[in-house]
């Protein structure tokens, strides 16, 4: 059985993020179609939207459901539904304007830089903004005190990249964005 792993939505009671092992679902964005555990839960009205994030699920419960009296139906569901990630379809939208890769690339970038990298950075009085990500390539610009920190590099380097290789091994490299500045790279 695939493990999975329900987190809150903070600000968001009718939402959770379930947590997936990577590679299960391999693109992102709202699903044309999903297997028929997960498909009879949306006709039934349980649940209002699904969304795929890299190695998450993200569902919302529709009007008048709850966690507490549906959780449990939608977790064997879900379960089974990832059982079959063929039955699996991505919206024609998913990812527009980027390849697959660079889609879950960039969502798995604004998720570390808004969580423990950009926590480690704000630590110090710094900040990193996401500046854009193409082609497996992800570009970053620093701020605060980490502008022009020897040590930056060690924040991007090591945690940046590091965690962003272990979700999304197409990552190219990792750069500091604005003229002169030094290429951080992986290989």
């Amino acid at each position: 059985m695939i493990p999975l792993h329900p987190q809150p939505v903070p600000g968001h009671p009718d939402r959770l993020r379930w947590i997936v092992p990577a590679g299960v679902l391999t693109w992102t964005g709202a699903p044309a179609s999903v297997p028929a555990p997960l498909a009879v839960l949306l006709a039934d009205g349980t649940l209002a939207h699904i969304a795929v994030e890299p190695a998450v699920v993200v569902m919302r419960l529709g009007e008048g459901h709850s966690w507490r009296a549906d959780g449990s139906r939608v977790r064997t569901a879900l379960h089974k539904a990832l059982e079959d990630p063929a039955g699996w379809s991505p919206a024609a939208d998913a990812g527009a304007g980027r390849s697959r890769d660079d889609t879950s690339l960039h969502t798995a970038a604004r998720n570390l830089i808004a969580g423990p990298v950009g926590e480690r950075a704000r630590s110090h009085g710094g900040a990193i903004e996401l500046v854009g990500v193409h082609d497996g390539v992800v570009t970053v610009r620093l701020g605060g005190s980490c502008h022009g920190c020897p040590a930056a590099w060690l924040t991007l380097h090591q945690w940046l990249e590091r965690l962003l290789r272990r979700q999304c091994p197409q990552l190219v490299e990792v750069r500091q964005a604005g003229p002169g500045r030094p290429r951080f790279t992986g290989r």
